[in-house]
């Protein structure tokens, strides 16, 4: 099982967001421990104080170092990998939230203000981490980001261990379009093939309907899939078929409009 905890001056932020839909599941099921923290336990004054003005002026008021090293002394060991969100950290993808799931213990720092005193990333953060590039009010957000993303690749949380291997990013492209009843709504039919019962030849489609959802939509990840897929054909020396760039042109001329249409690729 692996344990997240989280230090957030709004336990109640993690621990009300954490209690439903998969990750509540999750938790009910013993498969992922997600517990909140507050710095304020240890603040050493009547008013619970946590903060202060930063040295040298500036804007905002910077959290102190010693409530957030003795909330971290508190929770981590030696297998604990400490995490501080901030928009300066490397950015949250579906490979660093599989590595992440991989990990015994997580602990996850929030930060509020103008962020916390350096020498707490010095001496006890492995990693910053950023869910893109902008400014939230609090690091407690992205901390359910992660801790979703994350979550689902613990074996046992989507139900079918495969799943979270058909989402979007898993093999470097955007997920297929999918349907469900009934066959014909708002003037669109679902591709004849879906419907067809022939498995092979429709994960073949889905891999080429995908491949062309990400040119469109985030033509960098296409780029990148596509660089990938030719190292496999020079390997596989394949002679009989076109690269695979010509198989995908191929694919899209054979496509008829109303597939096009329903797709979203028009």
């Amino acid at each position: 099982m692996l344990q997240i905890d989280v230090i957030t001056l709004f336990p109640e932020m993690i621990e009300g967001a954490a209690s439903f839909g998969v990750l509540g599941q999750a938790m009910k099921s013993d498969l992922l421990r997600v517990t909140s923290h507050t710095p304020r336990e240890f603040a050493n004054d009547r008013h619970r104080t946590v903060d202060d003005r930063p040295f040298g002026g500036g804007d905002g008021m910077i959290m102190l170092a010693e409530p957030l090293e003795k909330s971290l002394q508190k929770v981590q060991h030696k297998n604990s990998k400490v995490i501080y969100m901030s928009p300066q950290g490397d950015v949250l993808t579906d490979k660093l939230a599989r590595e992440l799931s991989k990990e015994e213990h997580l602990v996850i720092l929030c930060g509020r203000y103008g962020g916390i005193d350096q020498r707490i990333i010095n001496e006890y953060v492995d990693q910053e981490i950023s869910i893109g590039d902008y400014v939230l009010s609090g690091g407690e957000l992205g901390a359910l980001v992660v801790i979703d993303a994350v979550s689902r690749f613990i074996p046992g949380v989507l139900g079918h261990d495969e799943s979270a291997d058909k989402d979007s990013f898993s093999e470097g492209l955007l997920e297929h379009p999918n349907f469900t009843r009934p066959r014909e709504y708002l003037g669109e039919e679902v591709p004849e093939v879906l419907l067809s019962g022939n498995h092979k030849r429709i994960g073949e489609w889905k891999v080429k309907v995908s491949a062309l959802v990400t040119l469109v939509k985030r033509p960098d990840l296409f780029q990148a899939w596509l660089e990938s897929e030719n190292e496999k054909y020079r390997a596989l020396k394949k002679k009989k078929t076109g690269t695979p760039l010509a198989e995908l042109k191929k694919f899209w001329f054979n496509l008829s409009l109303d597939d096009r249409k329903v797709l979203g690729l028009t």
